[in-house]
């Protein structure tokens, strides 16, 4: 085993209390952008990683995982995948899974940081896998709140893939009633919203349960989910919310038959797994099931 001395590390903080230490081999990028703070590095363990204001996006050994969890569930229970809206998404991962189902007709990716997409493109182009060039895709470099406003369409499945709303995030602002509400009136009327939504460890899930408790007075159903992403050396959150869909409901037969259209194999995502992604311990049931605070 090398010596740590010989290595330069990236030093992940999930609090005074914690850290997570990435050794380095390469750093292809690390700047600012007019938003936040971007890195591109290489560590041993998970390859390039993109990072955000500190915080890892994305690993290469593993953004499957997240990517897929984040989309799939989604798509499979939706009426209506013809035309879906990514809220997000930088990298060109998310609009990558989309775009595997050929009845996808259009999908609109929307970001604020044309850095973070330019440099994807560069050094991360096995994220998108082609998908900027896919006819299909409309992607806008722009405020999501800003476009949604001005945008009249509405979609089957919107897709937040979002930075946490945390008080120095460009997301922070897209999170309180208001735009909940605006996000629902771009919907169709069975459309499904699904959002990564923060972390679900028993230590760090409070954030994650106020993102509930609030999407909860806008939706029939607003059903969590999650799965370990090690990159994330945590335990990730996302929520899917719909008036007329329960995905937590979704017969596995009907997802392996989902996922068998898909252009390509999946790395993660199948009906076994959907059946264990909305399987929640006691903790998170009890903390979703308590009052808390929500967003105003």
């Amino acid at each position: 085993m090398p010596k740590t001395e010989h290595w330069q590390w990236y030093v992940e903080e999930f609090a005074p209390t914690e850290q997570h230490h990435h050794a380095i081999d390469t750093v292809y990028y690390a700047g600012r952008s007019q938003f936040q703070q971007v890195s591109i590095i290489s560590s041993p363990v998970f390859g390039k990683m993109l990072i955000l204001d500190g915080d890892t996006q994305s690993s290469q050994n593993d953004e499957k995982i997240y990517h897929e969890t984040l989309v799939h569930p989604a798509l499979a229970g939706a009426h209506d995948r013809s035309d879906v809206l990514i809220l997000g998404g930088g990298e060109g991962a998310t609009l990558r899974e989309v775009l595997r189902r050929s009845d996808v007709k259009r999908c609109t990716m929307v970001d604020i940081d044309g850095l973070v997409v330019d440099l994807s493109k560069e050094y991360l182009p096995e994220w998108s896998d082609g998908a900027f060039d896919d006819p299909r895709a409309r992607v806008i470099i722009g405020d999501a709140l800003k476009f949604m406003r001005e945008d009249n369409d509405r979609y089957g499945v919107i897709i937040s893939d979002l930075t946490e709303p945390l008080e120095d995030s460009p997301s922070n602002i897209l999170f309180n009633e208001d735009v909940f509400k605006l996000i629902k009136s771009r919907l169709t009327d069975d459309g499904i919203y699904v959002l990564q939504a923060s972390t679900l460890g028993f230590h760090n899930l409070s954030l994650h349960a106020k993102m509930a408790r609030t999407l909860m007075k806008h939706y029939k159903y607003v059903t969590s989910f999650y799965t370990a992403v090690p990159a994330f050396d945590n335990d990730w959150a996302f929520l899917a919310c719909s008036d007329s869909v329960n995905l937590a409901k979704l017969d596995p037969a009907a997802v392996d038959q989902y996922c068998a259209a898909l252009k390509g194999e999946n790395f993660f995502y199948d009906g076994e797994t959907h059946r264990r992604l909305f399987s929640l311990p006691l903790y998170v049931r009890r903390a979703l099931a308590a009052q808390g605070p929500v967003f105003s």
